[in-house]
């Protein structure tokens, strides 16, 4: 079963054409990794999928994506309620100036749930999914800004939860980390795709190949090769995905 299906986007920033004819499909719970050089529209591909782009001036979009059937740029569609679908993990983790308990239930808050009960089962069911909950259990009023990097991005990943996503969008999420919580990033990654949808950008080749079943080669903006990972990584079709995954350039 489809979750995504981009048909033939094409985006600009002002007049200039990031992405060009991009057709990509995701199935349910598959974990797609983006790949490709600096500034070849993974991060951009990734952002349209959420709207995300949208807050950028000038720019614009032709083609379609569809999230669980709908198509994501129709004019009837919200997109707070599009947001609550497709939840966002970036680069550097960003907490909010608040406790660690009422980062995970802001978005929940926003959302309009007032039951206590409700939100405290949420929170904690959202802090295990992230595999944070025994480390800030007993520490739930504490400010989110007193946990390490990777226990941040962790809660990050926890505040995406809480809202119930069906999709995962992960931009670079251990790239600011260091390597034994990238291990903790990869290995929650492993557990989370048996709930969720996961499409993640990352210039760590390993990591790719670690974590995604697919794999989506980039290159100055275009979809170049995208297929399953293992047939990237030892038999790729195209010379220049082979050129980027052995190290020739990029």
């Amino acid at each position: 079963m489809l979750t995504i299906d981009a048909q033939h986007v094409d985006f600009y920033y002002g007049n200039f054409h990031t992405l060009k004819d991009i057709n990509l499909s995701v199935e349910q719970n598959d974990v797609v990794a983006l790949i490709g050089p600096s500034g070849c529209g993974k991060s951009t591909f990734l952002r349209l999928i959420n709207r995300m782009n949208d807050l950028i001036e000038g720019v614009s979009i032709s083609g379609k994506i569809i999230v669980d059937g709908q198509d994501i740029y129709a004019p009837s569609v919200r997109v707070d309620e599009l947001r609550k679908k497709v939840g966002m993990v970036f680069q550097k983790p960003n907490p909010f100036p608040k406790s660690i308990f009422e980062n995970v239930a802001f978005g929940l808050r926003v959302n309009g749930v007032k039951d206590k009960t409700l939100i405290e089962e949420r929170v904690e069911e959202s802090l295990k999914a992230a595999a944070l909950w025994n480390e800030v259990k007993e520490k739930m009023k504490k400010s989110a800004f007193a946990l390490s990097l990777g226990q941040q991005q962790r809660l990050c990943i926890a505040r995406a939860l809480a809202v119930k996503p069906r999709v995962l969008l992960m931009d670079e999420p251990a790239s600011a980390l260091d390597p034994i919580s990238t291990t903790k990033i990869e290995d929650l990654i492993h557990e989370l795709k048996q709930e969720y949808t996961i499409v993640i950008v990352t210039h760590n080749m390993q990591q790719a190949s670690r974590v995604s079943n697919k794999t989506a080669y980039f290159y100055l903006g275009e979809l170049i090769e995208y297929d399953k990972t293992t047939a990237i990584f030892t038999n790729p079709q195209k010379l220049s995905t082979q050129n980027y995954i052995t190290g020739r350039f990029g």
